[in-house]
């Protein structure tokens, strides 16, 4: 809680949809939609009245959304990687943990017994999809899809990412094979050091155009790395491993490797 805030228990149902809206940095056209939300069936006059049928909508959009921007942005990937990935950045893990960064907490509506043992992840994570819901019957599917990859679109590269560490090659020619028609070549641009601590340059080639090298203590990681960096640069983003960012290790350091 800031210092600004006020206590949790001084807060009026109103006060909380307000900080909610700031915290989350979206302003609901009806705020009633956001009270809707943050209300656990715990106060609420019946379950209907509660944010179970909101988490509900909320979590067919969140996935729908993670969907659509893991299957766009990695086209490499297979069905089974993808279902994988989304499925750990729609997991209650990490929407709790987004609603812990945004202090949502603090925003929930809920009975007093309901936080006497801490307030339990669950609540957490059903409340942000409660909150995507309410984006979504407030702004409509494009300002739900903002309010989505604001505070996911880290969580997907990460995911994405750490699915495929030391598979940069695999995925490489899994995209290659299925949109060039061909496979991609490695070629050692570059090396650097003493017979007995070298490093190596490697660039990938598709079809004679050459993607930005990558340096590494071996041949194959170099490789690994100059075929993440060709699937970035396919993507439109930056590479992760540009060989600019090399520093040519000193002969002392060569030596006491």
């Amino acid at each position: 809680m800031k210092a600004s805030d006020p206590p949790e228990e001084a807060l009026s149902i109103e006060e909380k949809a307000e900080l909610c809206q700031q915290r989350i940095g979206y302003r609901f056209t009806n705020p009633s939609l956001v009270i809707s939300a943050l209300t656990h069936a715990s106060v609420a006059t019946s379950r209907n009245h509660s944010n179970e049928r909101m988490e509900f909508l909320g979590d067919a959009i969140l996935g729908m959304v993670v969907c659509e921007e893991v299957f766009r942005k990695y086209p490499e990937y297979l069905e089974g990687d993808l279902t994988k990935i989304k499925s750990v950045v729609v997991s209650r893990r990490v929407c709790a943990k987004v609603s812990k960064a945004l202090g949502l907490e603090e925003c929930l509506i809920v009975g007093r017994g309901m936080l006497k043992h801490g307030m339990p992840r669950s609540l957490l994570s059903d409340v942000f999809e409660a909150i995507v819901a309410a984006v979504f019957l407030d702004g409509g599917l494009e300002q739900a899809r903002q309010f989505i990859l604001r505070y996911l679109e880290t969580e997907i590269r990460s995911a994405a990412e750490g699915h495929s560490i030391g598979n940069y090659k695999s995925l490489l020619q899994q995209l290659v094979q299925g949109s060039f028609k061909g496979s991609p070549v490695y070629r050692l641009v570059g090396e650097s050091g003493p017979d007995h601590s070298k490093y190596f340059e490697v660039a990938a080639e598709i079809n004679s155009k050459r993607f930005t090298s990558a340096w590494g203590r071996s041949k194959k990681d170099a490789e690994q790395r100059a075929a993440a960096n060709a699937l970035a640069e396919l993507r439109g983003e930056e590479p992760p491993f540009p060989s600019t960012n090399f520093q040519q290790p000193s002969q002392k350091n060569f030596e006491s490797d």
